[in-house]
Formats: structure tokens, C-alpha cells, sequence
């Protein structure tokens, strides 16, 4: 989630990491941030500090207190030490000071989440049988071959390994690879477990009537 009252600005990130194959909801107000993000739905925000409402240090703090761990990167158009040590004294994961380079957001998101997904020790590499999915490179390999899947179809599939043998709702899936505002037809995601399963293994997706999507094990 971004959370930023710089209209453009928040746009023009989400646009970007919408193409970098992440679900991304944008709110303007810090109060709405807070509340968004209470809910425990994300797996990163991009907080600014000066925003209506609440400012960023106030919902960062106000979600530590909570006991949420959410990775939280913290934006802003000040300088200087100080506004650094408070943005990471609050409980802030990492901080960028604005104007940045969008490849250096990039990377920094990119570090959050793989660090989010590793835990202490854990390897980013998910292995399911034959199949490797390395979520930080976002490389896919069936047995000794690479599978070149597009960002949409990798996130597909990485909701359905990281819970390998659990049952995925297709609405699950709508909300952590789309956006909680998508209205189109939910079928899109049949659409890309179609375009998984012409990829990979047959019978390695398979379909729970009524309940959604299954990683199978191997028999």
C-alpha cells in the first residue's frame, strides 16, 4: 500500500509497481493508512511523513504499538538526521528521501520483501517436487528448465506455492495479485491458471469446485 497525498506522485508509483507484477492500493490520508493498514492485509507500505489527518511518524508508531510487523519505507521531502533517526526510532524498515531514483524504490521494496519472506535463515527458494520457485529473483524452474512466466503469471503462482497443498480462493488470489479496488471480471483469474497449467506440469494445479485453486502434491 502507498501512502501519499502527492496525487502524481502516488499514481506514478503505483503504475510502476503495478508493472513490476505487484498488487498495489493507494490512499491519500494518513488516518485512511492507518486504518488500511490495521487490517493486516499487506506486505509492505510506503508511508509519506507529511500527510493529512495523521502524519507518517504517528501511523508508523501507532502500528507498532499494535504489533504489526508490516515492512514500512518511509517517504518524505525533508532532510537531515534527524528526520531519518525519528522515521526509524518510530518503527520505520527503511527510509527515502524525496526526489529519489524510482530504480532505487524499486530495489528498496524489493529488499523489504525479500527480507519479510525469508525470515532469519529462510531461503527464498520454495520447492514443490520438481518445481523451484525463487521469489526474490522471480525465477521459475521445473526440473533442470527454466519457465519464463510473465509478472501477473508469477504472482499467480507464488500465491499458490507459498500455501502448496492449501486451498487458494480466487478471491484470495484477486486481492494480493490485483488491488482490493479491481472491478473487472474475477474470471481473469482463471484466464492465468489456464496460461500456468499450458506452462507447467499437467495436474500439478489443480481446481477445489467452489473453493478455489490447489498446488498438488506429487503422487
Amino acid at each position: 500500500m502507498i501512502v501519499e497525498d502527492e496525487r502524481r506522485l502516488a499514481l506514478s508509483l503505483a503504475r510502476g509497481l503495478t508493472a513490476e507484477g505487484y498488487a498495489v492500493d493507494v490512499v491519500h490520508d494518513g488516518r485512511e493508512g492507518l486504518h488500511r493498514a490495521g487490517e493486516g492485509v499487506y506486505d509492505l507500505v510506503i508511508l509519506d511523513i507529511m500527510l493529512p489527518g495523521l502524519n507518517g511518524y504517528r501511523v508508523c508508531a501507532a502500528l507498532r504499538a499494535a504489533g504489526h510487523d508490516v515492512p514500512i519505507l518511509m517517504l518524505t521531502a525533508k532532510d537531515g538526521e534527524y528526520d531519518e533517526a525519528e522515521g526509524l526510532d518510530t518503527g520505520a524498515d527503511d527510509y527515502l528521501t524525496k526526489p529519489f531514483s524510482y530504480v532505487v524504490l524499486v530495489a528498496r521494496v524489493k529488499a523489504l520483501l525479500r527480507r519479510r519472506a525469508q525470515g532469519p535463515g529462510a531461503s527464498p527458494v520454495v520447492v514443490h517436487g520438481d518445481l523451484r520457485v525463487d521469489t526474490a529473483a522471480r525465477r521459475v524452474f521445473l526440473g533442470e528448465d527454466e519457465v519464463t512466466l510473465t509478472a501477473k503469471e508469477f504472482a499467480v503462482l507464488e500465491q499458490l506455492v507459498v500455501r502448496a497443498g492449501a486451498v487458494v480462493s480466487k478471491s484470495e488470489i484477486l486481492e494480493h495479485v490485483w488491488d482490493f479496488a479491481y472491478d473487472g471480471d474475477p474470471n481473469i483469474v482463471e484466464v492465468y491458471i489456464s496460461a500456468l497449467r499450458r506452462k507447467l506440469r499437467h495436474g500439478l494445479i489443480g481446481t477445489v469446485r467452489g473453493a478455489g485453486y490447489r498446488l498438488e502434491t506429487d503422487r
